[in-house]
Formats: structure tokens, sequence, C-alpha cells
């Protein structure tokens, strides 16, 4: 038997999981206070639901259960691959959001504020910030296709941030139609522009010759040179955009932008960023992405996907969300050493007077969370194992209260 965790998961120490659940609680607290209400859903999803999601890159990274017993031993014999799955993992909280909101719509108001809190898991390759089995915290709003959508999204998802005090962020907004706009100005053709967005989206990573070059060698001459021309004035300012797709284009995302700053008020930057594409097929419009200073990436995300309940439904429904990436944010508070927002944690020790010392528990448990323990043999060994679990003291059997601060 292996002790290890599979890879890609991990096990957490009391005192890691006492921090996970405090930062859970903190933003689930901003999200229920701004009207968003709890939902849950089944970590299993049918597999064609999972394909046909259009979730970009993650599909090749759905864990697929296999069929069970006879049904199994049929596809097997049949020899067809595809035949072998008919669940899948949930990769993100999205599609089974979607699917829950077409199988409950009856039941729902409109618009719908939803909160999703649970795990999800991708066959990818594990490292820092990055696990098969993670955590991911959603605020979504179902039915509300005006920009203030965003514009509350992108609020309160920033509140929920503040309050967890992970430091300075910027919020980086960018608008599909907007870029796709763009794109067909400088001369791509748009049936080609999901094809340029995927070398456009590298923008970060090989720079702005860098995806000259690769359109280029899709055969994209001409409008590659224009392109590589107006990204040479990088960063680019929504104002040059304008000048590009025209006033109509970009009004949208000019109010979420400004209205956004208007509530930040200076907490937190707020800026448009024409890179900024983010990987799943699902986005139709508005996207953002909330970029670290402590950890130097992105610790939350999201966007407009308004035709994906329509593929259970038939009817196009608008949709919005964002979702907090609860790993990272665990990571950037773990290596601070910060102490969740639990009460504290009190031993408290018996010999033969366990009822004496259970009473005197019930008195202190209104300011701590009190443990009751044999007092053992070996009690110095025993005190630092419970002091690095984020044991505040310990009381003796006769009651005496010791800090280990003291």
């Amino acid at each position: 038997m292996k002790i290890k965790s599979v890879k890609g998961t991990r096990d957490y120490l009391p005192q890691e999981a006492e921090l996970r659940e405090s930062i859970q609680q903190t933003i689930s607290e901003i999200y229920r206070e701004n009207g968003f209400s709890r939902i849950m859903t089944p970590a299993i999803e049918d597999i064609e639901n999972l394909d046909k999601s259009d979730g970009g890159d993650n599909l090749n990274l759905i864990f697929k259960i296999l069929k069970r017993g006879d049904k199994l031993q049929k596809a097997l014999e049949n020899g067809d691959e595809k035949e072998l799955c008919d669940m899948g993992l949930r990769y993100d909280l999205t599609l089974p959001l979607t699917r829950y909101f077409a199988a409950n719509r009856q039941s729902l108001p409109m618009p719908f504020k939803a909160i999703q809190m649970d795990k999800v898991y991708r066959a990818e390759n594990p490292q820092k910030g990055r696990l098969r089995e993670f955590m991911q915290c959603d605020i979504d709003v179902i039915g509300d296709s005006g920009p203030e959508c965003e514009i509350e999204l992108i609020a309160v998802t920033a509140k929920a941030l503040k309050a967890l005090d992970i430091g300075g962020f910027t919020v980086r907004v960018n608008d599909r139609a907007v870029l796709n706009a763009m794109l067909s100005a400088l001369g791509f053709p748009e049936e080609e522009l999901a094809t340029v967005c995927v070398s456009f989206d590298k923008l970060d990573k090989i720079g702005a010759e860098g995806v000259a070059a690769e359109l280029a060698e899709k055969g994209f001459g001409k409008p590659a040179d224009k392109l590589s021309e107006v990204l040479s004035q990088l960063p680019l300012t929504i104002e040059k955009i304008t000048e590009i797709v025209g006033e109509e284009k970009t009004a949208r995302l000019s109010k979420i932008i400004a209205d956004s700053k208007a509530i930040a008020n200076g907490s937190y930057g707020v800026e448009f960023d024409i890179s900024l594409v983010r990987g799943q097929g699902y986005y139709t419009g508005t996207v953002f992405e909330v970029r670290s200073e402590n950890f130097g990436s992105s610790v939350a995300g999201g966007g407009r996907y308004d035709k994906l309940i329509g593929k259970f439904i038939g009817e196009e429904i608008p949709a919005c969300g964002f979702s907090i990436g609860f790993e990272r944010i665990f990571s950037i508070l773990a290596e601070q050493n910060r102490a969740s927002s639990a009460k504290k944690k009190l031993a408290a020790f018996y010999e033969d007077n366990f009822m004496e010392v259970y009473a005197k528990a019930e008195e202190l448990r209104g300011e701590y969370d009190v443990s009751i323990f044999k007092k053992p043999k070996k009690l110095g060994a025993f005190l630092n194992k419970l002091q690095a679990g984020g044991f505040v003291g310990f009381a003796y059997p006769d009651g005496n209260i010791k800090m280990f601060d003291d």
C-alpha cells in the first residue's frame, strides 16, 4: 500500500485545512452578502456534455470514467475506444452550472446569481499552484445581458480578494468581440479568427514579434504585418482600439472599465488589456483576469458565455461568471504563514479527573476551541507538536493555563 497521495493531489495538515476553511468562509461571506446563492452539483458529468462544452484545451484534460460491467465488456469487444467511457470528472464549474440551470430553470429566479465552491479535476502535469484536484470559487449571473453584470462581478470578486488581504492586484479586462473586430479590421478572414486568436493568446509569452511571425507562418502575410504595426504601440489603450474598430464596438467595454475603476477608487487596478483572450472556447464577449503582485500570475478569471446554456435548451440565455483560483490564493497566504480566522486552539490535559477537566473545557469553549487529551508521559514532545499545529496554549490537569508565548 502506498502512503503518498496520488500525483497531482495532496493531503493537508490540520493547520493548513483550517486556513483553507477560513479562506472559503471569507469568500463565501462576501459572495452571500452581495446577493449570491450557494448551489451544489455532482463532480461527475455526462461525457457528451463535457466533450461538447467548448472548454478549449481543457477538453484534452478530462478524467474519463470507464463504463462498468457488461457495458464495458461489450465496448472492449467492439474495439471502439470512444465507447469505453460514458462519464467524466468536471474540469471547471461553468459547464455543471449551465446544465444545472437548464434542468432547474423553472424553479430559479431570473437573473439567477449563483455561488459554487467545490473541487474540479484536470489531468495535467502538476506544478506549483497547479494540481489535478483543486478548488474553485465561482460567482455567476445568468439571465443578465447588460454591462452592469460584469461590473458587479468584478466589484464583488475584488471585494473578496481585498478581504483576504492578498496584497496588490490588478483586474485586466478585454472583450472577445472587440478583439475579433480589430483582427477583422486588419484583414484577417472572419472564418479564421479562432486560429488567429490561438496565436494572439501567446502575446505574453512570445511577444509581438513572435505572434506576428507565427501568423505569417500560418499564411496571414499582409494582415500579420498590419497587426505587427499595431502591436508595436503596446500597451494599447482602449482609445487606440476605438480608432481602429469604431466607438460603437468599444462603448460597452469602455463603460465596464470606467465604472469598475470608479468602484475601485484606487484600492486596486483596473486596466484594458487587448492581449487577454482566455483559453475556453465558450467565452463570447467580455473576459477578465486578476493578476496578483505577490504571486506574479493570475489568481482569478472569467467572462461572458452567452451561448453555452443554449446547447442544452436550444435557447440562448446570457451568462457571465468570475472564478477565484483558490489554490493560488491558498499558496500566497500559506507562504506568508497566515493564520486562519477561527478561534484560537487550546489543549486541556487530564489524569484521573476527566469529568473535572471536561467541565473546565466547556467553560473555556466560548473563547477557545478546546481539545481534551490524557496527559502524555512525554509532555514536552507532545506540546511541540501541538504548537506546530496551531495551538496557542494548554491547561494543566489542575486547571492552570499556560500560553506558549508566555
